[in-house]
């Protein structure tokens, strides 16, 4: 068969099962089976094996144990902790319940590496009290999906983690590509929440803490504040490596959970790693047939093909740029983030550098578009995980989500013009 017409099927296939609800992992070996069969560019054998050499890869241990991290926090009273610390020093404000959301997120993203973990954990605790003081419960669950975006943006970040394992980029320095953006987003985060409370006209319910009430505060939270620390720093110390990190945060997480806020047992210990261990599987699921996908788009020169073709209608790397972002930003709607960064990512990486784009500010761009998408209908799984614990449609959640959602977009257009948000503190590393 001729080449570009099984390129054209290996696509449709793909995207036909994959719209009536085949899984992706089943969609991307049928697709590229039938590519095999029609062409006979590689072995058939040659599936298996790559689904196999790309699993047995080091570094994405990351994956299951930051999540089994973020389970452990998020019911070993690590993420309750985190809420009460900033609605001590944010609660007083104009909005000041919506801020401590977002700062909750922001710090929980700094450990967990997880949207999905972020929005349950910190929504769990975060929206019944915002209902509780007369916050509209849709609002709530609008805060909570936007923020819970942060985390596979602050790092560590199991975006980060697939990302360099497929472009073979270096995962500390995309760590540290994350930090200034993800301030930049909860910035534009926060200014939203205080117009919107504004104009709801939502009354100031927390009084002005004294500064003994703080420091109370400060040291209950601190062995949840130190997770971060420990982590990051010890990536960035070189005493041990991102891999290493997870399991770090893993221990750590344990060891505050059960010995110090002892909110779990010994007993809880399992169901915890299974939950979190069906998680990682269903995210590394994908990750082997993504990789022959991707092998087989490269056979068949499908990205020199696309990059040709662009050059021709732009050589401006920064409309190049928008063109992906726009891509991105329309697939992580429709798909799973990280469906669509291991099938994606294969594809653009040999265009952007045709474009001599840095591969970690191409990293964080793509990283940042993936994860906007999940609190983007109609697939946004944050959406739906705040919309469930605030009891609430989220089509009805609509209203308030569409100027934080603004607001998420404005600061990824402001990282997208200024590369060295990304870039200045890897420069430095």
């Amino acid at each position: 068969m001729e080449l570009s017409l099984a390129v054209w099927l290996l696509f449709i296939l793909f995207v036909g099962t994959a719209a009536i609800n085949v899984p992706v992992a089943y969609a991307l070996c049928l697709a590229s089976a039938l590519f095999v069969y029609l062409t006979g560019l590689v072995n058939q054998e040659m599936l298996i094996q790559t689904i196999f050499a790309t699993t047995d890869n080091f570094p994405l241990l990351a994956v299951p144990f930051f999540i089994i991290a973020g389970e452990l926090m998020s019911t070993g009273g690590i993420a309750k902790r985190l809420v009460d610390f900033a609605k001590m020093f944010v609660g007083r404000y104009t909005g000041g319940l919506g801020a401590i959301a977002i700062l909750a997120c922001m710090i929980f993203a700094a450990i967990s590496g997880s949207g999905t973990a972020t929005a349950a954990a910190i929504g769990g605790i975060a929206i019944p009290i915002m209902i509780n003081n007369k916050y509209d419960r849709n609002h709530a669950a609008a805060i909570v999906a936007c923020a819970g975006a942060l985390g596979p943006i602050i790092p560590p970040s199991i975006f980060f983690v697939l990302y360099g394992v497929m472009a073979n980029t270096s995962i500390s320095r995309l760590f540290l590509a994350g930090i200034i953006p993800g301030f930049v987003i909860v910035l534009f985060l926060l200014v939203a929440n205080n117009l919107i409370c504004k104009r709801e006209n939502y009354p100031v319910i927390e009084k002005n803490h004294t500064p003994a009430e703080k420091l109370r505060s400060v040291r209950e939270a601190f062995w949840a504040l130190m997770a971060p620390v420990v982590v990051l720093g010890g990536i960035y110390s070189g005493s041990f490596t991102p891999t290493e990190a997870a399991v770090v945060s893993v221990v750590y997480s344990a060891i505050v959970s059960v010995f110090v806020y002892k909110e779990i047992g010994f007993k809880d210990i399992p169901e915890v790693f299974i939950r979190g261990g069906l998680t990682a599987a269903s995210i590394l699921v994908i990750f082997g047939p993504a990789a022959f996908f991707g092998k087989l788009l490269a056979v068949a020169q499908v990205p020199q093909s696309l990059a040709g073709w662009l050059i021709n209608i732009t050589a401006s790397p920064m409309l190049f740029i928008i063109l992906v972002n726009l891509l991105l930003l329309a697939a992580g709607m429709l798909m799973e983030g990280v469906a669509v960064l291991t099938i994606l990512t294969p594809l653009l990486m040999p265009i952007a550098a045709v474009y001599k784009i840095n591969p970690v500010y191409f990293g964080v761009l793509i990283c940042v578009n993936l994860s906007l998408g999940l609190f983007t209908p109609p697939f946004g799984l944050n959406l739906f995980i705040a919309s469930r614990i605030a009891q609430t449609d989220f089509t009805k959640t609509l209203r308030f989500l569409w100027p934080q959602a603004l607001a998420a977009f404005l600061a990824l257009a402001v990282i997208i013009a200024f590369p060295k948000i990304s870039t200045w503190l890897p420069s430095l590393y």
